[in-house]
């Protein structure tokens, strides 16, 4: 009795080091991604999961940010590209961008399997790419970085995906000024109630507020900085953060109650940068793919994730 007793004080004192022990074991700052796997989105799936996309195959990587494993989900598929992504948790659905596909497409966040795609344009490129693109409870939008107008998918009240038919463009204007060749709107997210979207419009280092429904956008007033080189975008509160691409940093900026204006208040960096691109938090971490824009011979050379506290 005595014994069976002390055998089991034993197991649950083992049980409880172990569980220290992981609780201690730091999560990689960098976690390997295929050589040419050549990322731009990233996102935040379940528990400690991540999302990475690939640019020239249209490939999903899934990772585990705790152990730095990682698997290929979504599988390549030709005339395909990844860009910007977004979880849908309540379904288990990835929306993906497109790149200069034209194309948005869905997947089982589970399976991998694709479950539906749209042509938000016809317009041959380079004069479009899909960029990146939100999730709200009534619409996932999409940005065009090469169009004055971004795209809307209406989901329907229980989460139910749109007819091609439904998909709506809706024109940008106020305050947007669009320039031709370039990459104007960028990294976008919306206001947890849907009612309002914060874009980066690349080409003039500014951020814009953007009526969902009408398309009128108001520039966010910044002071103690700009968003020179901006790209992904995450909003925690009235807290957003900036990726700064060429820069090699985050801006961190404090936004006001109206979304008018905002103060830089800080800029994250890490010595592993290389262009990152996008940004997500799991675990009290925020994580950017490097997207290594300009390096020579971009399919043979590594890339990675770097996470930063």
């Amino acid at each position: 009795m005595r014994r069976s007793w002390l055998t089991a004080a034993l197991g649950v004192v083992t049980l409880i080091a172990a569980a220290a022990a992981a609780a201690a074991t730091p999560f990689p700052d960098v976690i390997p991604l295929p050589t040419g796997w050549r990322p731009e989105g990233i996102e935040a799936g379940r528990q400690h999961t991540l999302y990475v996309g690939s640019i020239p195959t249209g490939a999903v990587r899934q990772l585990d940010a705790r152990t730095g494993d990682s698997f290929t989900l979504v599988q390549p598929r030709e005339g395909r590209s990844a860009t910007g992504l977004e979880y849908d948790r309540k379904h288990e659905r990835l929306f993906v961008s497109g790149g200069g596909t034209g194309f948005a497409y869905v997947y089982d966040a589970v399976t991998g399997e694709p479950i539906a795609d749209y042509l938000l344009t016809e317009t041959p490129p380079p004069a479009r790419f899909i960029n990146d693109n939100v999730l709200t409870k009534e619409a996932v939008y999409f940005t065009d970085s090469r169009q004055p107008w971004f795209y809307r998918l209406p989901l329907g009240d229980h989460g139910e995906l749109p007819a091609s038919s439904d998909v709506e463009t809706i024109p940008l204007s106020g305050d947007y000024e669009h320039e031709e060749g370039v990459n104007n709107l960028n990294g976008i997210v919306a206001t947890p109630n849907g009612k309002m979207l914060i874009a980066v419009q690349s080409n003039t280092a500014s951020l814009l507020r953007i009526d969902p429904s009408t398309g009128v956008a108001d520039t966010i007033e910044l002071t103690g900085g700009d968003a020179t080189n901006g790209d992904g975008l995450m909003l925690e509160g009235k807290t957003l953060y900036v990726v700064q691409n060429r820069s090699n940093q985050v801006a961190v900026i404090h936004l006001s109650s109206d979304l008018s204006s905002g103060t830089v208040v800080n800029h994250l960096s890490h010595p592993a940068f290389r262009v990152p691109t996008t940004v997500d938090k799991v675990s009290g971490r925020l994580y950017l793919p490097n997207a290594r824009f300009g390096v020579p011979s971009p399919d043979t050379v590594a890339y990675e994730v770097v996470g930063l506290g």
